[in-house]
C-alpha cells in the first residue's frame, strides 16, 4: 500500500506513508487545509463519487494530509488501512457503531479506559446494546459470559490503569471460533512494542493523543483494520458520523510519529529502572509493571510485546491519603490525566479518569483507591528518581 512496509521500527516511523509534495517536492507532507477539492470535469467528479476513481472530494470524506498519517500507522500496525479520527473516543465509538446492532452483546476488559466503558453502559445501552466487563486476562472468564449475540470482544492490553495484560492470541482464537470481531486498544504499547493484528486481532485502535503524537498538544485517534471489508464498513460509519481528523492535527501527529521509536526507547528505559526503584521503596506497598518478574503476566509480556513500555502503577502503604500527599508533592512529574508524552505525568485514576465508573465496578476491576498511575517520560532518570523519592518521603 505504501513504501517501507517491512522494515525496522526506527525506519518505518520516519518513512511509512510519506511521499514528497508532488507540486514543489517538499520533503514534509503539506497541510492540505482545504474543506473541498476541485474536479477536473463533471465526469471525474462523478467517477470520484461513484468510487471508480481515487481522489479527494471533501475533507470529511478524505484528505491527503490525513491519508499520509493513516497510511503511516497502517504500515506500523501491519494492517490493510487506517482511519484517523478527531479523538480516541471517536475511534472507539466508530468501532462500536460499525459493528454493534440493536440487542447485540459486547465483552470488554473491566479495567478498560473509563469513557470506553461509560459510553456503552450509559449511552449505547439506550439502543439495546448489552455488555459484560470482565477480567480478560482470564480467558475462562471471557468464555463464561459469551452469548449467542456476542458480536465484539474489545480488549485493552496493557489495561488502563491497572497494567494487566490480556493474551491476544488466545482471544483471537476464541473470536474466530465464536464468530466475533476482536478489537484491541493498543494505546499503552504503541505499534513499536506490540502489533495485535499480527497476533490475530481484527482491528486495532489508538488514541493518537498519547504515544503516537507524544507531545501532549494534539487530540486524535486512529483505527487500523486487517481486512478490507472491516475497513470499508468503518470508513462508511466514520464519514457519515463526521468524526474525521482535522488536517492540521493530522500533520502534527505525523510529525510526532517520526520520533516515536526514539521516545519509546528512552521512556521505557526510564520506566524499567523506576519500577525497580519503587518496588523496594519503603513507602511503596506494590508495583505493577510488565518488566518486573513479579508482574502476573510477565511471561506473556515477553511473548506478545517487543518491550515492556513506559506505563506503570503502584500503591503506597498509607493508602489513598498517602498517595494524594505524594502526588501533590511531586515537582518534576506533572499532575495530569493524559499519557505517552515526552514529559512524565502522574494521576489518581479512582478520583480522575475512572471517576465515572462506580466504586463497586472499580473494585472488581482492580482499580483500588491507593492506585497511582505514572506515565514515564523522556527526562533524565536520576531527575525522575529524585523527584519521586522526595515526594514519597513526604507521603
Amino acid at each position: 500500500m505504501t513504501k517501507k512496509n517491512n522494515c525496522d521500527a526506527f525506519t518505518a516511523v520516519i518513512h511509512a506513508g510519506q511521499h514528497p509534495d508532488p507540486l514543489f517536492r517538499g520533503v514534509s507532507v503539506p497541510i492540505y487545509q482545504s474543506a473541498t477539492f476541485a474536479f477536473e470535469s463533471t465526469e471525474q467528479g462523478a467517477a470520484l463519487f461513484a468510487g471508480r476513481e481515487d481522489g479527494y472530494i471533501y475533507t470529511r470524506i478524505g484528505n491527503p494530509t490525513a491519508k499520509a498519517l493513516e497510511d503511516c500507522v497502517a504500515v506500523l500496525e501491519k494492517g490493510y488501512g487506517g482511519l484517523a479520527t478527531a479523538s480516541g473516543m471517536a475511534a472507539i465509538t466508530t468501532v462500536y457503531l460499525a459493528f454493534l446492532d440493536r440487542d447485540s452483546h459486547l465483552v470488554s476488559t473491566d479495567a478498560v479506559y473509563g469513557p470506553s466503558r461509560t459510553v456503552v453502559e450509559n449511552e449505547l445501552s439506550r439502543f439495546g446494546v448489552q455488555a459484560d466487563f470482565v477480567d480478560t486476562s482470564d480467558i475462562e472468564k471471557i468464555k463464561k459470559c459469551l452469548r449467542p449475540n456476542t458480536r465484539l470482544l474489545f480488549v485493552e492490553t496493557p489495561a488502563n490503569p491497572t497494567i494487566v495484560l490480556t493474551d491476544i492470541r488466545a482471544c483471537a482464537a476464541l473470536a474466530r471460533e465464536r464468530g466475533m470481531i476482536l478489537v484491541v486498544d493498543n494505546t499503552f504499547s504503541s505499534p513499536v512494542l506490540q502489533n495485535p493484528l499480527e497476533l490475530g486481532a481484527d482491528i486495532v485502535i489508538h488514541s493518537l493523543t498519547k504515544f503516537l503524537n507524544g507531545h501532549s498538544d494534539v487530540v486524535g485517534g486512529i483505527i487500523v483494520a486487517k481486512a478490507e471489508g472491516h475497513f470499508r464498513r468503518l470508513r462508511t460509519v466514520l464519514t457519515l458520523m463526521g468524526g474525521t481528523i482535522d488536517p492540521h492535527q493530522a500533520w502534527l501527529v505525523l510529525r510526532g510519529v517520526k520520533t516515536l521509536a526514539l521516545r519509546v526507547e528512552k521512556s521505557q528505559g526510564n520506566a524499567t529502572k523506576l519500577a525497580r526503584f519503587l518496588a523496594v521503596h519503603p513507602q511503596v506497598s506494590w508495583v505493577n509493571y510488565p518488566g518486573l518478574e513479579s508482574h502476573p503476566q510477565h511471561v506473556l509480556a515477553k511473548q506478545q510485546m517487543k518491550g515492556f513500555g513506559s506505563m506503570l502503577c503502584f500503591g503506597l502503604k498509607g493508602g489513598f491519603a498517602a498517595g494524594s500527599r505524594m502526588i501533590n508533592a511531586v515537582k518534576l512529574c506533572t499532575l495530569a490525566v493524559s499519557l505517552g508524552g515526552v514529559e512524565s505525568l502522574i494521576q489518581h485514576p479512582a478520583s480522575m479518569t475512572h471517576a465515572g465508573v462506580s466504586e463497586e465496578e472499580r473494585k472488581a476491576a482492580g482499580i483500588s483507591p491507593d492506585l497511582v498511575r505514572l506515565s514515564v517520560g523522556c527526562e533524565g532518570y536520576e531527575d525522575l528518581k529524585e523527584d519521586l523519592d522526595q515526594a514519597l518521603r513526604q507521603a
